[in-house]
């Protein structure tokens, strides 16, 4: 479903990525490993479009990502590409549901289906009584799973996930690497997720390790 080919990247004279390729099937969990350096958010920025590489191509569902105008790219990965992030930025002003549907609002699904769609989500995922909380009163773990809500809303080919539970407890961490393996199961959900958490690595379909730029 994913198919990154010889992907380099430069920032001035330093090569953080120097010819990554990876395959990733529909409903598969890989993680990528690193030290701190090594090249796994820009990596996972550039699968995501928010980052372009210096060369190489990028397929997701068979489009070349890197062929697409700066619009039709935007359109393209507000529907196909979920992200969360180890700092969860949520909206402090909106509630829980209002915070998971904006993505399908910006993608113009309408409201009634969007409501529809971000309640079964947060139902699943726990926070059935949480839907009108905002961000600060919700617990780091319960907002952490609002964003893998909001990153689920359009049914994207793919999440990707940089440092998920960083910023969360030994409990919570475990509870949302739990959380990805049932959303794989339930949705066929297909995730990547870079991470310096070996348990995380370890429960993946794979793992995948940069070092020095390169897949080893």
């Amino acid at each position: 479903m994913i198919k990154v080919s010889d992907i380099h990247k430069s920032y001035g004279s330093l090569k953080v990525l120097k010819g990554i390729n990876i395959d990733v099937r529909k409903g598969e969990i890989i993680s990528i490993v690193g030290t701190s350096g090594a090249g796994k958010t820009t990596l996972l920025q550039i699968i995501g479009t928010l980052d372009k590489p210096a060369s190489g191509s990028i397929s997701i569902n068979n489009t070349d990502v890197n062929s697409l105008s700066e619009r039709k790219l935007a359109n393209f990965r507000n529907k196909h590409i979920g992200f969360v992030f180890q700092f969860h930025h949520l909206l402090p002003e909106f509630t829980a549901l209002e915070n998971t549907v904006i993505p399908a609002y910006i993608a113009k699904i309408p409201q009634k289906e969007a409501i529809f769609r971000a309640k079964e989500l947060l139902v699943f995922l726990g926070l059935e009584e949480r839907l009108d909380h905002k961000p600060n009163e919700l617990s780091g773990g319960e907002q952490q799973r609002v964003a893998v809500a909001r990153a689920l809303i359009n049914n994207p080919s793919v999440i990707l996930a940089d440092e998920p539970s960083g910023n969360l407890d030994s409990k919570n961490s475990k509870e949302l690497h739990e959380l990805f393996f049932s959303l794989r199961d339930k949705y066929e959900q297909t995730f990547v997720i870079a991470t310096h958490n070996e348990e995380l690595a370890g429960m993946a379909d794979r793992k995948l390790t940069i070092k020095d730029g390169v897949m080893i």
